[in-house]
């Protein structure tokens, strides 16, 4: 008797610690995706062409790539596009200026519950990050 009362409680502690976990995990992912597009935003293409940073477009197919070999869809960025902003930043010695990066974006994430045809709320999982190339 006292099982049929504890049991129901104990299944949906399991089951939201699942999807919690989960959630977590795209947090994670995501902020890796975002972290490899700032990185490869900062890093300069090649000496012998005059040392161009990346186009925002190389940026955004960088951070797919990484989306995808993370088994999520990069396409469900787009209702909530990722932003890329670079700002340049003078020393105060006169030497050359440091370029800081921001790359954010945010990813939807959907709880469901197990059995069943019923889904819960959608949460948009926010992420941004910065990274700066100094001269």
């Amino acid at each position: 008797m006292e099982f049929a009362f504890v049991a129901p409680l104990l299944f949906m502690l399991l089951v939201g610690m699942f999807w919690f976990a989960r959630a977590y995990n795209t947090y994670e992912t995501i902020t890796r995706a975002a972290r490899e597009g700032a990185r490869f935003a900062v890093a300069p293409n090649c000496a012998s062409c005059g040392n161009q940073l990346p186009s925002d477009a190389e940026v955004q197919s960088v951070i797919a790539a990484s989306l995808q070999a993370s088994a999520l869809d990069p396409k469900r960025t787009n209702p909530n596009p990722i932003t890329i902003s670079r700002t340049t930043i003078t020393g105060s010695g006169g030497g050359p200026p440091d370029i800081d990066v921001s790359v954010s974006f945010t990813y939807p994430f959907q709880f469901y519950v197990p059995f069943t045809s019923a889904t819960l709320t959608s949460v948009n999982i926010p992420t941004t990050v910065h990274m700066r190339q100094e001269q």
